[in-house]
Parts: structure tokens; sequence; C-alpha cells
């Protein structure tokens, strides 16, 4: 099977942050499993590759999506106390589509962008873009602008949620997006909220969320920014920034088979980078990777 190899961490560090997330990524071999289809670790201080594993393949990323369409909601400068009136979808959606927010209902944008990234509300994310200056159509050019901006030349967004499966990236173009949305700090705080009420009007109702990634309720985790994914075309999908032998590490896992399979393989990354320590990856799990390596037409080691 294919593995992935740590490299080794330099003794100076001489590449600008603001810059060299938008060089390429460079490439590594292999002694780590995974469970992962595609993985990645990079320092968000100065990008450096620790370890990867078939980051440039493009593959459906899911609500991974969501972290650009906060992105974008926050650099366009909105109003984040502005309360959106929820609308209904007005063009076709793929699965995965229910939420909990009554139609006509208001909430402020900034409770929307929340429940977005750290809940993975569908419905909130529509309805960012649905409400963005210039409507849904700018708002997804300008998912595509910044994705180019940032270098993500393999990255293709169709919508802001990620139910749409055209919604498309690698690995590596995500990393370059998890740097820039690691230094906006609301984002951080927004995506690692562990729970959070929404107060809505018209009528008055309260709903409650939790956070998607279970890791931030963890007292052996120090995640300062994450998003999970999930469509059945793109597996169990998970984006985060984290403590790792004394760095701050983004690590992009995409298209894993269960619930638990990402989270496991952080801590795989974690223990390698920290302690050279390899564990096992269940049967099941190293059986999807391969089956999707051999769809997409790839040799499994």
């Amino acid at each position: 099977m294919q593995q992935l190899r740590r490299i080794a961490l330099p003794k100076l560090i001489v590449v600008l942050s603001l810059i060299s997330f938008l060089l390429p990524l460079q490439a590594t071999g292999a002694d780590l499993a995974l469970a992962s289809v595609s993985a990645v670790a990079v320092d968000v201080t100065d990008s450096q590759v620790l370890l990867e594993q078939n980051a440039d393949i493009v593959l459906p990323i899911a609500s991974i999506t969501k972290l650009m369409t906060a992105l974008v909601v926050l650099e366009s400068g909105t109003d984040l106390d502005e309360w959106l009136t929820i609308e209904d979808w007005d063009r076709k959606t793929a699965k995965n589509a229910y939420s909990r927010i009554r139609l006509a209902s208001s909430a402020r944008r900034r409770d929307l962008l929340r429940i977005a990234l750290m809940s993975s509300e569908n419905r909130a994310a529509y309805n960012l873009a649905l409400h963005h200056p210039g409507g849904f159509d700018s708002f997804v050019k300008g998912m595509n602008t910044r994705a180019l901006s940032l270098n993500m030349r393999d990255t293709h967004f169709t919508d802001p949620t990620g139910l749409d499966v055209t919604n498309r990236s690698s690995a590596a173009d995500l990393a370059r997006m998890v740097i820039a949305a690691y230094q906006q700090p609301l984002l951080r705080d927004y995506s690692t909220t562990r729970q959070f009420t929404v107060n809505f009007k018209q009528p008055r109702y309260r709903l409650a969320y939790g956070n998607t990634n279970p890791l931030t309720g963890s007292d052996r985790w120090e995640v300062g920014l994450t998003k999970t994914g999930y469509l059945t075309e793109a597996g169990r999908c998970l984006v985060m920034v984290t403590e790792m032998a004394g760095r701050k590490v983004g690590v992009v896992l995409l298209n894993s088979l269960g619930t638990r399979s990402p989270l496991g393989d952080a801590g795989r990354i974690r223990r390698y980078l920290e302690a050279g320590t390899r564990s096992n990856v269940a049967k099941a799990a190293l059986d999807h990777r391969a089956q999707v390596m051999q769809t997409l037409g790839l040799s499994v080691q």
C-alpha cells in the first residue's frame, strides 16, 4: 500500500509565510500508512510540508468548501450584524440538504457564518451566498477568484455548501486555503466553537448546534481551526490546525471510510511527527482507499 514519509524539520526558517503559501508544495515519499486517500500536513507558519500522501489528486471535497465560503464572506466586508432573511433553495441541490432553520425567519450574518463552519449548516452557508452583494453567482465567482489568488490551480467551486459533487480540490491546494483561513482570528474562533445557540426572529425561536469535529472538545487536542466534510462521493474529510511537535500544523485529510477514520489519521500523523510512531489502520479503511485509488487509475503499493 502507498504510505507516507516524514520530512526532516529545518534548523532555520527563511520563508516568509505570506509568500510561501503561494508557492508549489514539495512532494515527499512514503513510510506511514493512513486511511485517507489523500493527505498533507504543513507548518502554517512557514508553509513547509511535513508529510504528504497523494496530495495532488483532485477529489470532491464536500463541506470543506465552507471554509472558502467563510473566507469570502469575511473578506467581503459585509456587515456581520445584519439580519438576513432565510430563503429556500432556488436551484437543484445535492443530497444531505436537510436543515432545521425555518424559512422566512431571520438570523444575523455572523451567526449563520459560525454555524456554517462549526456545524456545517447547509442552509446557513447557502443564504450567506444568496445575500452577498451581487447575489449567489457573484459569490461563487468570488470563491473561485480567491482560490486562484492562493494559487489553488486544481480547485473549482460550484456552490458554497459543498453539497455539489463538482466542488473539487486537492489536499495540496486545501493546505493553502487552511493557511489563509488561519490568518483570520474570527474563523479560528467560529470553526472551533464547541456549542452555540442561535437566536432567530420572525418568528422568534432558538436552535442549538454542536461542532462536527469532536476533537474540539478533547483535552488532548488544541484545535485552532477546523472543518469537516462528507458526501458519498467524497468520503469523510477533515481539515484542521493543531499543535504537533511544537508546531502549528495544518492537516488536510480527504476521502476516508467511516466517521472516525480522519480523526484516527490525525492521531497517526501527530504520533509520527512527535515520536516517529506508526500505528495500524483498519483493513476496511485500507480496502476503501485501495478501491478509490483503483477507480482513479492510480497504483496502490
